[in-house]
């Protein structure tokens, strides 16, 4: 009998680390830089992360490098350590927020269960690994996935529980809703 040829360990580690982390991982861009130099032109590559928990954590990342793989993994680091975690209500967000960088706007309302992600690519997936299962989202001014990944998570910073506000203007939730 022949005995099975194993994989190789490479794949076999980058699984693990996805699974240990817990974390989910979405590539969003990955843009080839050049610079004119006196002896011709440096190629280098920069990638643009979003990392989240799915639980309401999340947070992007950017790293350059002269290799693809090496830029990602850049910014899935600078991506950890940048995660903070954002307010939620259930599946959805608490109420309506619109974050901005730049020329860049996202206008994120809360949707009811069953609604899903409506969102553009670079929003979708900073709302896919924040944990949003469903929301609303628009996106003016720009459609550069820089600035928009940096408005999105702008705004899910801004988000504030019930609580939060009620113990902001040192009230109680029940003078809030009323």
């Amino acid at each position: 009998m022949e005995e099975k040829k194993e994989r190789p360990a490479r794949k076999d580690n980058r699984r693990r680390q996805q699974e240990d982390d817990g974390l989910i991982k979405k590539l969003i861009q990955v843009n080839r830089v050049t610079k004119t130099v006196k002896g011709g032109r440096n190629m280098r590559f920069a990638a643009l992360v979003v990392v989240g928990d799915g639980k309401g954590s999340v947070g992007y990342g950017m790293g350059k490098s002269k290799e693809v793989p090496e830029a990602i993994e850049k910014a899935n680091a600078q991506a950890k350590k940048n995660m903070r975690k954002v307010c939620l209500k259930g599946t959805s967000i608490p109420h309506t927020v619109l974050g901005t960088f730049g020329r860049g706007s996202v206008l994120m309302m809360p949707a009811s269960e069953g609604t899903g992600v409506i969102a553009g690519g670079p929003v979708r997936a900073v709302m896919e690994a924040a944990g949003v299962k469903d929301v609303r989202t628009k996106s003016h001014g720009t459609s550069n996935p820089i600035n928009c990944v940096k408005a999105a998570i702008c705004g899910l910073f801004e988000l504030m529980s019930p609580e939060d506000v009620a113990n902001a203007r040192g009230k109680n939730v029940e003078d809030l809703t009323v």
